[in-house]
């Protein structure tokens, strides 16, 4: 009787073990967020005005027209999403974006899905005082090959920040094992339009940095670089309301 019960708990441990071993684990990435964080608040005008990621095509990209891009959120307190309108100039003329986000349970966590490279994007407002700075993480997957990227952004009511926002920046970026030094400081170059940056659809004439060649086919994304920053296994957002 006893050698038996022994054999069925061995049994049970066995088969336990092979559950752990087999049964994949999706684990949710835990960001802390903004404490009371605000969505009100946060709405309205916005300056990226530095960035760091680990993906190195679109660093690439970035070092090549370093540009401060304007933002525009909007939100309608009916729908479960806001939307963010993006303004920047390249190659020589002003060119517009506008993407969805989507509202989570978790506030200060936002949602969107990058069509073009099948991209999963979840954003944290990790730091924000709404009147003048807001410190935004974004971790994305790419499906199906499940290729992680991790990104920094530094957002400003103005077209600069003070010297000790910058620095609680770039300690933020290093608690996340990035060097700071890997920081782009997005640039103003179109002045002579208020508030500080161009129409959209208008030709300027002042000249254009060439930028470096990047390969444009489709996968030449993050795939080359997966992150080790945030290692976890993410699957899409159990408590997003809305995909855009």
């Amino acid at each position: 009787m006893m050698q038996g019960a022994v054999s069925a708990v061995s049994l049970l441990v066995l088969g336990s073990a092979w559950l752990v071993h087999t049964v994949p684990v999706l684990i949710e990435p835990f960001i802390l967020t903004q404490e009371n964080f605000h969505l009100a608040q946060f709405m309205g005008k916005w300056y990226e005005v530095a960035v760091v990621s680990t993906c190195p095509h679109y660093m690439q990209r970035k070092r090549g027209n370093p540009v401060i891009v304007a933002l525009e959120l909007q939100h309608v307190a009916s729908d479960g999403n806001f939307a963010m309108t993006a303004t920047s100039f390249r190659n020589g003329s002003c060119k517009l974006t506008s993407t969805d986000y989507g509202l989570t349970n978790t506030p200060g966590r936002f949602f969107h899905h990058i069509a073009r490279f099948g991209a999963d994007v979840d954003s944290f407002v990790v730091h924000c005082n709404y009147d003048e700075y807001a410190m935004v993480l974004l971790l994305s997957t790419e499906k199906p090959s499940g290729n992680k990227t991790t990104a920094f952004k530094l957002y400003s009511r103005a077209m600069s920040v003070r010297a000790t926002v910058l620095d609680d920046f770039k300690t933020l970026v290093r608690q996340h094992g990035v060097s700071d030094d890997a920081i782009i400081m997005n640039q103003n170059k179109e002045t002579r339009l208020f508030p500080g940056v161009c129409v959209p659809g208008e030709r300027v004439t002042q000249p254009v940095t060439a930028q470096p060649q990047v390969e444009k086919k489709y996968g030449a994304t993050c795939g080359s670089l997966r992150s080790t920053l945030v290692m976890f296994h993410q699957a899409r957002p159990s408590d997003s309301l809305f995909k855009g």
